[in-house]
């Protein structure tokens, strides 16, 4: 072990549209919403994770509150390395030191990424004093994750449903056979929900009462056997101006998101379509996979199960399934090296 292996600290990141998350000697260190807050007359940041979310729609004309990636993919390349950087900084075993250690890095990207939106994600790590920077697909990453031995014959199929993009791809012998990857995902849900309470409550809310709401009775389906009670949302009337509360419940939600899941479903069973015959054969018998955080959704999976007639499982612990596979791609580099990007 050389003198650079000693100084160089290893990381895995699942740069995230909604969620940044990071793992250093197999823990998760960072799990933080992917937002910042800048000053615009310095054009500095101010804070980043958690403390920007909590400024999210109520800033005031000095202050902007960014989330620099979009779709899975780096939107703003200033704000996000500022972020990567004081996230690195947050790492207990980093935090404190007096040399910035150089860094290895696995990061996962979405697979209908461009080549130039890979370059933005390397060019980020190499600000933040990354020396090897390698790239994991996040359907990959995902079954990983999930526990499926990616290397075998046999087909997988796994759908990772993030806050930018759904990845949709059935995966055998160490590589991705056939995917889909569509920007319809937990903004998009967010967004449905914005619109619903706009158009059938005249009722106008932010994008963090939005998420709130979907979190709390979002559904894909209209009839749940354990159904969440109905919520009082609180906004601002659109027809008389003054702050108003109203209730709404998880029938309403369903069908504020049916169309969105509907291009979901359509997108699975276009890959189903894709998939070559024997891998077809193998997931009749394996069923499909949901990682990311868009497989909390209530009803979610046996809707997907009665479209597809296949059982769906849910990851444990979806939201943190792609980071899990991300540590565990960058622990047994040499073993999965086939499936790094340089």
């Amino acid at each position: 072990m050389g003198l650079f292996d000693f100084l160089t600290q290893e990381i895995a990141i699942d740069l995230g549209t909604a969620n940044t998350l990071i793992i250093h000697n197999n823990k998760v260190v960072v799990d933080s919403p992917s937002i910042v807050a800048i000053d615009r007359r310095t054009m500095k940041p101010i804070a980043v994770g958690e403390i920007a979310k909590q400024m999210q729609g109520k800033t005031h004309d000095d202050i902007k509150t960014i989330r620099p990636l979009k779709d899975g993919v780096i939107a703003d390349f200033c704000a996000s390395e500022h972020m990567i950087r004081e996230f690195i900084k947050q790492i207990p075993g980093i935090k404190g030191k007096i040399f910035n250690p150089s860094l290895k890095m696995v990061i996962c990207i979405p697979s209908g990424i461009t080549e130039v939106e890979k370059r933005a994600v390397k060019d980020s790590a190499a600000k933040v004093n990354a020396k090897d920077v390698r790239l994991i697909y996040e359907p990959m990453a995902a079954a990983i994750g999930v526990g499926i031995d990616v290397t075998q014959p046999k087909g997988n199929m796994i759908i990772d449903i993030g806050g930018g993009t759904t990845e949709i791809a059935v995966i055998a012998l160490g590589g991705i056979v056939c995917d889909n990857s569509i920007k319809i995902a937990g903004d998009v849900f967010n967004n449905d929900i914005l619109y619903y309470l706009r158009t059938h409550h005249n009722l106008f809310i932010g994008e963090k009462t939005a998420e709130h709401i979907k979190m709390e009775v979002g559904s894909g389906l209209e009839e749940l056997d354990n159904p969440p009670e109905d919520l009082p949302v609180q906004g601002r009337d659109l027809i008389t101006g003054k702050p108003k509360e109203i209730m709404v419940n998880y029938k309403e939600m369903a069908r504020a998101l049916d169309k969105s899941i509907l291009r979901i479903e359509d997108a699975i069973m276009e890959t189903l379509s894709r998939t070559p015959p024997e891998l077809s054969a193998d997931i009749y018998n394996t069923g499909i996979y949901l990682a990311g955080g868009g497989a909390l959704l209530r009803g979610l999976d046996q809707r997907i199960g009665r479209k597809t007639g296949l059982p769906v499982f849910i990851a444990d612990d979806p939201l943190r399934a792609v980071v899990r596979g991300t540590g565990i791609a960058l622990k047994n580099i040499e073993k999965f090296e086939n499936f790094l990007i340089k």
